[in-house]
């Protein structure tokens, strides 16, 4: 045997041990998620058939910490303990609304196979409610708006967002920001089937948030610093920019009439099959501008999309939008849109407040149309 066949031998075999590590791991978290779990419904039941108060619960729990660390090491602390409590009592509400439980058999039969379980059996009886590690269900418990919570849980698993990529949606405020930008109607789909992408307005969120490009807000920078930041911080901008889209090409160039042109930056988005445009506008954005990205979306469409593609997508990333001028210069059917940036994380709490308004309206309205 040679040495090229050798390193092909050895990587084969390190890839199916690796391959088998993972998913020991993802066995032995959903495991342990699933016993936390069952454990907190333990301690909650205890608790509820001897009618304990805070204090004697208190010391019931530190006894019962130190007697499980004792048999099984750490990791049943008294807070831990306390922890799996709030689990047990934050998802024990939801047990049979969480959008993980109603996953069609095709989906659950793919998680199962997924993970390596055999069946269903092999869990708790409410799987596959829980796919996640227990570290992204220390976040997602600390979630007061079900609905919210509910978002989250889905995107992670979605997405397979690590735990960095939750603690980051979460502080930007995503579910907000997606549900600011959509009809009313719609709100509500984003807690029972997530960020579903099925339209170019889907793609957009209100505003795009840019903390992550260490830009200061009040500092003077250009198009061109802003454009170089984005590159050199990638993945966050497309973790920023939602599902399905690919980085193509910074500053391309295309040439008619003996003059070039550039397009800032152009992505392709695989879930819609197009191709999307994107400009830097960090002045008041202008009719000029609306037109030259009009310009830029008719030459992908006419001279680089295939049949089989969908229309070219324009975006144009602005401080500032104007409705008013964008429905003015433009027709409605020119799939352009202008969104805006912030170089800090929104304020959540604002942003909760104008979701629930949103929702409380368009539950009022129901209500009046069902009278």
């Amino acid at each position: 045997m040679n040495k090229l066949q050798e390193d092909r031998l050895y990587k084969k075999i390190a890839e199916l041990i690796e391959h088998a590590r993972q998913k020991v791991a993802t066995t032995i978290n959903l495991t342990m998620v699933h016993t936390y779990f069952e454990i907190g419904k333990m301690i909650v039941e205890d608790e509820q058939r001897g009618k304990l108060r805070a204090e004697y619960g208190k010391a019931v729990l530190k006894d019962l910490s130190n007697r499980l660390t004792g048999s099984f090491g750490k990791g049943f602390s008294v807070e831990n303990l306390d922890r799996m409590r709030f689990f047990y009592k934050t998802y024990s509400r939801t047990i049979s609304s969480t959008p993980l439980t109603k996953l069609e058999n095709t989906k659950k039969q793919a998680i199962l196979q997924i993970h390596s379980v055999k069946s269903v059996s092999s869990y708790s009886t409410s799987f596959p409610k829980f796919v996640l590690s227990w570290s992204h269900y220390l976040i997602l418990m600390r979630i007061e708006n079900p609905a919210e919570r509910s978002f989250y849980e889905l995107e992670s698993f979605s997405c397979k967002w690590s735990l960095q990529d939750l603690k980051r949606q979460y502080h930007s405020s995503l579910y907000e920001r997606l549900a600011l930008s959509r009809n009313k109607n719609e709100v509500i789909k984003l807690a029972n089937e997530g960020h579903v992408i099925e339209k170019p307005e889907d793609l957009l969120k209100n505003p795009l948030s840019l903390e992550f490009l260490g830009l200061e807000e009040h500092s003077a920078y250009s198009e061109s610093d802003m454009e170089r930041a984005i590159i050199s911080k990638l993945n966050n901008f497309l973790l920023e920019l939602g599902k399905g889209f690919l980085f193509e090409a910074r500053q391309k160039r295309f040439t008619f009439d003996e003059q070039h042109f550039y397009v800032d930056l152009v992505f392709y988005n695989r879930l819609l099959h197009c191709y999307v445009l994107l400009d830097l506008k960090i002045d008041k954005l202008t009719h000029q501008d609306l037109g030259q990205m009009q310009m830029y979306v008719n030459y992908y469409d006419r001279f680089v999309k295939q049949d089989y593609e969908k229309p070219t997508i324009g975006i144009l990333l602005c401080k500032k939008k104007n409705n008013m001028l964008v429905e003015l210069t433009l027709p409605k059917n020119a799939n352009i849109y202008a969104s805006e940036y912030t170089l800090y994380l929104p304020d959540k709490h604002l942003l909760q407040q104008k979701v629930a308004e949103w929702i409380q309206e368009f539950k009022n309205l129901k209500g009046k149309k069902d009278l």
